[in-house]
């Protein structure tokens, strides 16, 4: 056997191995090493530890706002490295009156385990039900954010919660995607090498997380959605199908912005405050009238 076709056996096993647990490895890239944390900034925040149903340890630090408090974000990343490194995109929320409680999944930083799509959903849920429990945060102004693998993860968890208008005013995707079966299978598509794998290893996805026949669930929650035509790691289509998937209340927040850079822009930020503040106005409003 010569070492071209030794190359390609070897390739053909090294994306096997990735799929044999639901092709996971073609998502999850964790880091256990923290790069940053809020300590170094001065900031004041908690070290949040939790137990999931399955029995693994969750991390997550729950930064406190600078001024007088206006509400609470439950910030999910993206699919790699940790929230050492992800927390930069919201961490300017903080100077806006927000509270940030940032979550990383099984297997990522200090959390234990190892990250799968079904873990993470259970990893979402265990953080959220923490949240909504604690007693100042027993208001109408939580918002969700997901970015990149967080935001798709966001839309699975989102989509097929039933009590979410019971505790969030809105739900915002920043660079996200409705299915985990198609945006393997297009990864794949992007090399040669891959690209006779696409069907057989993205049939090896469930589509059981993908949210794209159940977006439309997460009404009446506000839901904005936040795409760059820039975006060359989740194309720009990827964002419309989740709009055109959605139902009202929507918005879509076309960017010009590298993946997951939508806040480095002081006029995006704007939009997505004014996007939050008017969602809390209007659902107090909506009580009132009750």
């Amino acid at each position: 056997m010569n070492h071209k076709s030794k190359f390609y056996i070897f390739i053909i096993i090294l994306v096997s191995l990735l799929c044999l647990n639901g092709c996971s490895g073609l998502f999850f890239f964790p880091d256990k090493h923290h790069y940053f944390t809020p300590k170094q900034m001065d900031l004041a925040f908690d070290d949040i530890y939790l137990t999931t149903p399955d029995d693994e340890t969750l991390h997550g630090w729950h930064i406190k706002s600078t001024v007088e408090r206006k509400g609470i974000i439950y910030f999910l990343h993206g699919n790699a490295e940790n929230i050492s490194t992800h927390i930069g995109s919201v961490l300017w929320l903080i100077n806006e009156g927000y509270d940030i409680f940032a979550l990383d999944y099984r297997g990522y930083g200090e959390s234990t385990g190892s990250p799968d799509i079904e873990g993470a959903l259970v990893d979402i849920n265990t953080g959220y039900n923490w949240l909504i429990n604690q007693p100042q945060y027993q208001t109408d102004k939580l918002f969700i954010i997901g970015q990149s693998l967080g935001g798709a993860l966001t839309l699975s968890f989102t989509s097929n919660n039933k009590n979410l208008e019971d505790h969030v005013s809105g739900v915002i995707i920043d660079a996200g995607f409705s299915s985990f079966r198609g945006i393997a299978k297009e990864k794949l598509n992007d090399l040669w090498l891959t690209w006779p794998l696409q069907y057989p290893l993205s049939w090896l996805i469930p589509t059981s997380y993908d949210s794209n026949k159940h977006i439309k669930e997460i009404a009446p929650v506000p839901l904005l959605v936040i795409h760059s035509t820039h975006d060359v790691v989740i194309p720009f289509h990827h964002g419309k199908e989740v709009y055109q998937q959605a139902s009202e209340p929507k918005e879509f927040l076309q960017t010009n912005t590298p993946h997951t850079a939508t806040f480095r822009s002081e006029g995006y930020r704007d939009y997505v405050l004014k996007f939050m503040e008017y969602n809390v106005q209007n659902r107090q409003a909506l009580k009132k009238g009750a």
